[in-house]
């Protein structure tokens, strides 16, 4: 099962990957990259000043723990705002 959160989260980047996360005040060690991917936003549903890019976000799919339990958690890197959010948690 899967919760969709939508939170910001402090990550720690080394060689363009992420290696941990601050969530709620607990803090997250990445142990495996599953998944990495990139989408462009939905540019025909905003509404951009001439000129403005639209921006990419990338999503990490991790696995990571707070402590012993790992849960797989994923992480969206918006480009163009420079921020991070939590999207989604499995259970």
């Amino acid at each position: 099962m899967t919760r969709v959160f939508g939170d910001p989260v402090d990550v720690r980047v080394s060689d363009g990957r992420p290696v941990g996360f601050v969530w709620r005040g607990r803090r997250y060690t990445v142990r495996r990259v599953l998944e990495h991917w990139v989408t462009t936003r939905d540019w025909w549903r905003e509404q951009h000043p001439a000129g403005e890019a639209t921006g990419e976000r990338e999503f990490w799919r991790v696995e990571a723990t707070p402590d012993i339990e790992i849960g797989v958690y994923e992480l969206r890197y918006d480009v163009a705002a420079d921020s991070w959010l939590l999207s989604r948690v499995w259970d």
